[in-house]
């Protein structure tokens, strides 16, 4: 089904609940009430970049390190399927994104790309070591490499899995306009729409689970995160990558998947070309979110691509 196809579904489905006065009403949920109900052992909040991030860290502390960005809307729960394959073998450190799931939003609503990498590389001077693997998912991707572009010394090697980069869905010098549907579900976030545009993201919406959902959409109506979705999305750009791309020398490993419906995988060969050692892995049946659809096949591809 084509993009279009379903982000047109989901607007209808939220102005079918807007007619019929279903959609979400409550008041958004206050940060330091979401963070104690979504919070776990292993989170931790550190401070970084003028902000409070929450972290989230597991593995050996002697094995070496991935760091897994996310993707727009999402949160650090986006890895946990794939971090349980991983942690046994590697320390993986995984944060919510300014402005996402349980770190600050930013009084500066400094969101662009550019900002983004450095906000991330001042967390990283405080919780990561010298030199590791870095990888996302989407926007968590297109971070990735842009990171590993300015800071060559510390990246051992990139995972990314279907990366933002080239112009997409009318993004590319400029940002595209917003239209009044798209800014009401990222303001309101309203459940039914949460569904809506998470299952559009996957192959088979079958493997996504009740709880999935429901903390995707309390996380998204934590109070603030939504006018920084929209902030984000108005500062969010795509210019031509191949001049930086062609720049990193660090390995880097490209998953993408086959039914990819955000941003195609015909992006993936692009990427391949552009960077000076990698390697494509086209996983089928798989949607836009390879590492929560394909846990499995995404953990033995980082093995054996560290290995090598």
């Amino acid at each position: 089904m084509s993009i279009v196809v379903r982000i047109l579904g989901a607007i209808l489905l939220i102005l079918v609940a807007l007619a019929t006065v279903m959609i979400w009403r409550a008041q958004p949920e206050p940060l330091s009430q979401a963070r104690s109900e979504w919070m776990n052992p292993q989170d931790q909040l550190v401070t970084a970049a003028g902000q409070t991030w929450r972290v989230r860290t597991s593995g050996p502390d002697n094995a070496p390190t991935l760091v897994l960005i996310h993707g727009f809307s999402h949160s650090l729960e986006t890895w946990e399927p794939l971090a349980a394959q991983l942690e046994t073998s590697y320390q993986v450190i995984r944060f919510d994104l300014p402005g996402h799931g349980l770190s600050d939003v930013r009084a500066d609503q400094a969101y662009s790309v550019n900002e983004t990498v450095d906000q991330v590389s001042a967390l990283l001077d405080t919780i990561a070591p010298e030199r590791f693997y870095i990888g996302g998912n989407s926007l968590g991707g297109l971070v990735a490499w842009r990171y590993g572009a300015e800071y060559p010394q510390r990246t051992q090697g990139l995972i990314l899995i279907s990366p933002g980069g080239y112009p997409n869905l009318g993004v590319g010098d400029e940002p595209a306009p917003l239209p009044a549907q798209v800014r009401f579900y990222l303001a309101a976030a309203p459940q039914v729409g949460v569904e809506a545009a998470t299952a559009a993201l996957y192959s088979d919406p079958s493997r996504l689970t009740e709880e999935q959902l429901v903390r995707i959409g309390a996380l998204m109506r934590v109070d603030g995160v939504g006018e920084a979705l929209i902030s984000r999305v108005e500062q969010f750009t795509l210019p031509d990558p191949n001049p930086t791309l062609r720049e990193i020398d660090a390995p880097a490993l490209i998953i993408w998947g086959a039914r990819d419906a955000m941003i195609p995988a015909t992006h993936g060969p692009r990427f391949n070309a552009a960077l000076s050692n990698s390697e494509l892995l086209l996983l089928r049946d798989v949607g836009h979110m390879a590492q929560a659809e394909a846990p499995d096949a995404v953990a033995e591809a980082i093995d054996a691509f560290i290995a090598d």
